[in-house]
């Protein structure tokens, strides 16, 4: 059993990214889970390798991801705890593969939309990552403490976020229009 320390933050980001569809035309729930592998892979080139929907055993939405977040693969089991069209919160146990060895960090992947007075939609990418018990003793013989690990994983997180919000972003609104025009 995977233990997760809620008491500590490993990383935590959140990007916004203003597109030009109305909010009530956005669908981050039927986006997230018909996303085309290759238009994920677009989306923070060349971090991202793979992404694919499915369900968990008790009938929860679930997206596979699997990236580069600095020198580490992460495999992502996002289960959609809220599935809605303007938010999404995702929480994963994820599989860290790094020069090191394996662990596990919890992640948690919150994907909102805000209607502007204009008519447009602000997105907002927001990321946020535990240790787990895992990861605490995995660092601990690894040589590295829990500060200098948070600041790696800060780093490598944060700008992972800020490269893919836009592109997340314009990739929802692209299928918003699409859904239009069919």
């Amino acid at each position: 059993m995977t233990t997760v320390r809620k008491d500590l933050i490993l990383s935590q980001s959140a990007f916004s990214h203003v597109v030009d569809v109305d909010v009530s035309q956005i669908d981050i729930a039927q986006w997230l889970f018909s996303l085309p592998d290759a238009e994920y892979q677009r989306c923070a080139p060349p971090d991202h390798i793979a992404a694919g929907a499915t369900w968990t055993d008790d009938g929860r939405r679930m997206s596979i991801n699997v990236e580069m977040i600095g020198t580490g693969l992460v495999v992502q089991h996002y289960v959609g705890e809220v599935t809605d069209p303007q938010y999404c919160k995702m929480v994963s146990i994820s599989d860290v593969f790094t020069p090191h060895g394996r662990t596990k960090v919890q992640v948690i992947w919150e994907l909102s939309a805000k209607g502007l007075p204009d008519g447009r939609t602000e997105y907002t990418n927001a990321v946020t990552s535990h240790p787990t018990d895992d990861f605490l003793a995995f660092i601990e013989k690894n040589g590295l403490t829990f500060e200098q690990a948070a600041r790696d994983r800060q780093a490598a997180s944060g700008d992972h976020n800020r490269r893919e919000t836009p592109l997340f972003a314009e990739s929802i609104a692209r299928a918003a229009r699409a859904k239009l025009t069919a």
